[in-house]
């Protein structure tokens, strides 16, 4: 059995990778990259590195040919090149008769209101057009996208928010990367869907155990979305992120990811890291 990664020279990607590697040979593992050469070191330990561009179609026949199970990790960008992308991949694996497609997902992404979901959406969709078996990953928030406003609070800042009290299930990308990594070498994991969430904390609570790991008053700066964005604009974050960055702090203020399961435990075998503990490995990393 062959299993593939797409991204996987990525912060996720990467870090499904090095999980795979330590239950599956090498051998039966492969990456597709746009970029062969990042992904080096993973030559060199045996993995198949092949040369895959979600924009260039004809590379991706190439890159999946021969793979039994996909795991299709969502890429960056602006909406519409995203799903573009990302319905290039699907076909991609249609083609090439994968028997199995894991895709990385957002939470309740078939409903949520939140306007990033509208890739995830499209995304799934065509994976359910394919008739091929999946399993959608539908990742709640990775505490890394924190971790601007958690140096900034290290630095002597306070907490920025015009979230309210709506409520995230943050959970670090390691755990989502053993999740995926559980899915795409198990069994029994066909036409799945898995809401992937740690458990639902406001902004204050997050700041309050931020403080606990540092010893110190987090203040919470509540802001309405205008007063995030000068905020924002005034600590350098480029004009095309600030939209972005408002986006979803109003997504998570009308409860888009306020979406509580247990389906960590169901992969792993037990839950997400606490929130504490995974604040403490940040605050660690940056010091």
């Amino acid at each position: 059995m062959k299993m593939l990664v797409t991204g996987a020279t990525g912060k996720l990607g990467a870090k499904v990778v090095e999980t795979l590697l330590k239950s599956v040979p090498a051998s039966q593992l492969a990456v597709s990259v746009r970029n062969p050469e990042k992904a080096e070191s993973l030559h060199a330990r045996g993995v198949d590195v092949r040369k895959g561009d979600f924009d260039h179609p004809e590379t991706l026949d190439t890159a999946f040919a021969g793979i039994d199970r996909i795991l299709i990790i969502s890429a960056d960008g602006d909406n519409e090149t995203r799903i573009r992308q990302h319905t290039n991949a699907v076909e991609a694996a249609a083609r090439a008769h994968v028997k199995f497609i894991a895709y990385t997902s957002l939470a309740n992404a078939s409903e949520s209101k939140l306007f990033l979901a509208s890739v995830h959406e499209a995304t799934e969709n065509a994976i359910l057009k394919t008739g091929i078996p999946y399993s959608f990953l539908r990742n709640n928030w990775y505490l890394e996208n924190e971790i601007a406003s958690i140096q900034g609070v290290v630095a002597g800042a306070p907490w920025v928010t015009s979230a309210q009290s709506g409520k995230v299930g943050w959970a670090l990308q390691q755990d989502y990367a053993e999740a995926a990594a559980a899915v795409l070498a198990g069994n029994g994991h066909e036409n799945t869907v898995y809401e992937l969430s740690g458990n639902l904390l406001t902004q204050e609570e997050l700041a309050f155990a931020l403080g606990n790991v540092l010893g110190k008053e987090v203040p919470v700066q509540q802001v309405d979305d205008a007063g995030y964005a000068d905020i924002m604009k005034s600590a350098g974050v480029p004009d095309f992120v600030i939209p972005i960055l408002v986006g979803i702090q109003q997504g998570i203020r009308e409860g888009n990811l306020e979406i509580e399961n247990s389906d960590f435990e169901k992969l792993l075998g037990r839950p997400a890291t606490s929130v504490e503990e995974a604040l403490r490995q940040m605050v660690s990393a940056i010091s």
